[in-house]
């Protein structure tokens, strides 16, 4: 018997979703696929249909959808679907990975020609927004330990610092913005005064200089390695793989055990 194959986009039209919904499907087994040669994923008709079938009442409220809702939604609709997404997940962590994977979908649909630059950049600036009042909503303290936030050097894409501070602010710590262009020198002179607990640094995919992130890595690692605080490179970008000093972290479940138990260390110190 054979077996219509669908690849991720006709799965997406099916469903009425965007692909990065399909993709996160499939990455949390809840609907089955095979690659390619190529590492391409197929999906059989048949899984396809049993998956709208079992998952109905999800699909008709767009849940985790996060691309469509950028584009075509409004902020209070937005705002909304990031609260819902927290409860359905049950952490603000798994939330921004979900979003993180609708982001890095919303540049493909770029690069395909699918939508324009500003429509992505509205998109990504309404994430940006609802993402703050998400963080703004959560209580800090200044006797939280402090996370110093930064993009790699030249990268000027602070989206995905957002999601790393919505899971830095659930794990108790408080942050603190450095943002785009920042020199490696200024990072280091703040590290060196001690005041701040951990240092994250971002790259997104347009940072693809491997031996400039490289440089800077070692530099920071050097920093960070002296004055005994947390490191940790994010991103789509060239990180070393293995920094002499410091964690490469892939996803923000990752982040969130690393500074849970850093933050711990930091406590008992300070005790």
């Amino acid at each position: 018997m054979s077996h219509e194959l669908l690849t991720t986009a006709e799965a997406a039209r099916r469903a009425g979703v965007g692909i990065s919904s399909v993709k996160r499907w499939a990455d949390q087994n809840l609907i089955r696929c095979v690659r390619t040669a190529g590492g391409h994923r197929r999906f059989q008709r048949e899984d396809v249909e049993a998956f709208l079938r079992e998952h109905g009442e999800m699909l008709a409220r767009g849940v985790g959808d996060w691309e469509e809702i950028a584009l075509a939604g409004g902020s209070f609709e937005l705002q909304g679907e990031l609260f819902r997404a927290r409860d359905r997940l049950g952490s603000w962590h798994a939330t921004a990975d979900e979003i993180g994977a609708a982001l890095a979908e919303l540049g493909l649909r770029w690069e395909r020609g699918e939508i324009g630059v500003i429509e992505e950049h509205i998109a990504s600036e309404k994430l940006s927004r609802a993402i703050q009042r998400a963080v703004e909503a959560m209580p800090s303290s200044e006797t939280d330990p402090h996370c110093l936030l930064a993009t790699a050097e030249g990268d000027e894409h602070t989206l995905g610092l957002s999601l790393v501070e919505l899971c830095l602010r659930e794990t108790g710590w408080r942050t603190i913005w450095s943002g785009r262009r920042t020199p490696t020198p200024a990072l280091v002179e703040l590290i060196n005064a001690g005041r701040v607990d951990m240092l994250a640094m971002s790259a997104s995919v347009v940072s693809n200089d491997a031996p400039r992130l490289a440089e800077q890595a070692a530099e920071l690692g050097r920093a960070c390695r002296d004055a005994g605080i947390l490191l940790a490179f994010g991103g789509g970008g060239a990180w070393p793989e293995e920094p002499a000093y410091g964690t490469r972290v892939r996803d923000l479940a990752t982040l969130h055990r690393l500074a849970s138990v850093w933050r711990a260390s930091v406590a008992r110190r300070a005790g």
